[in-house]
């Protein structure tokens, strides 16, 4: 599924849920910046974390 989750996808850390959507900015490997709601810009290791897609990026360039 980590190919889903390209800049622009958004996504919900089920973990977070107070942190509210946040928008993939950049991904590097198992790491990704995401820009949430309530608690901003917050790094990602998708290796520790699995995010809710809530609607996928097609078409990002």
């Amino acid at each position: 599924m980590d190919f889903l989750l390209t800049p622009g996808t958004i996504v919900r850390h089920p973990g977070q849920p107070d942190w509210g959507l946040g928008r993939i900015q950049a991904a590097d490997g198992d790491r990704l910046a995401v820009n949430f709601e309530e608690a901003g810009r917050q790094i990602i290791r998708t290796r520790h974390v699995v995010l809710e897609i809530v609607e996928p990026a097609f078409g990002y360039e």
